[in-house]
């Protein structure tokens, strides 16, 4: 576990963080739950200390960083993923899913351990949050997702009907017809869509 770049006082909070609940009621969902607050925090105030962008940016900024995707990244560099432990009725490789709750458990598992000053050090590090100026990601719709997910509580869904030589696709939240977009193909045209609808929604030219 060396690393984690912080070495547990009570290995008891570590086992639990990477217990999966397959394996019994003494597993890492709690602390999932206190590591998911605990990392929207810290990467909100290191975005609104170091970054000068509107709220918008900073939301898809912080949408980067606290993704299902980044978490499992930060999860497979930790090489931790023998060290889980899970149940006789877990089959298969775990999914990324469950590798970013185990990594906000671990961040839960930091502050309960040794203070908030090891959960911010653990994250900044290992986040590199100090690249939020290179961060540009093109999966529109991916972070279309995450955004919608983080600040509504709706439906989503895309209507991409071809339309001439290419595609159309249409972004709806709940009944609400939010932004569309175009395409050579239809991939391309719920992209362009996803892309029009994060301006839309926030007010950002560029993710």
């Amino acid at each position: 576990m060396d690393k984690l770049g912080y070495k547990f006082k009570d290995s008891k909070i570590l086992n639990r963080a990477l217990t999966h609940s397959s394996a019994g009621k003494e597993n890492y969902e709690r602390l999932e739950f206190l590591g998911d607050g605990i990392l929207d925090f810290v990467v909100g105030d290191y975005l609104f200390r170091h970054s000068k962008d509107d709220e918008g940016h900073l939301t898809v900024l912080r949408s980067h960083f606290v993704s299902e995707n980044n978490l499992c990244k930060i999860f497979d560099e930790l090489q931790i993923e023998k060290k889980v432990i899970v149940g006789k009725s877990y089959k298969g490789a775990l999914s990324k899913a469950i590798k970013a709750d185990i990594v906000e458990a671990i961040i839960a598992g930091i502050y309960l351990d040794g203070g908030i000053e090891n959960a911010v050090k653990f994250i900044e590090e290992h986040f590199e949050l100090d690249t939020f100026n290179k961060v540009k990601d093109d999966n529109y719709k991916s972070r279309l997702q995450e955004l919608v997910q983080a600040g509504f509580k709706c439906k989503m869904s895309y209507v991409t009907e071809r339309e001439g030589d290419g595609f159309k696709s249409t972004f709806f939240m709940d009944e609400d017809e939010i932004a569309s977009g175009e395409g050579l193909s239809k991939i391309e045209a719920e992209q362009n869509c996803a892309k029009n609808c994060i301006h839309k929604l926030f007010k950002v030219d560029e993710c």
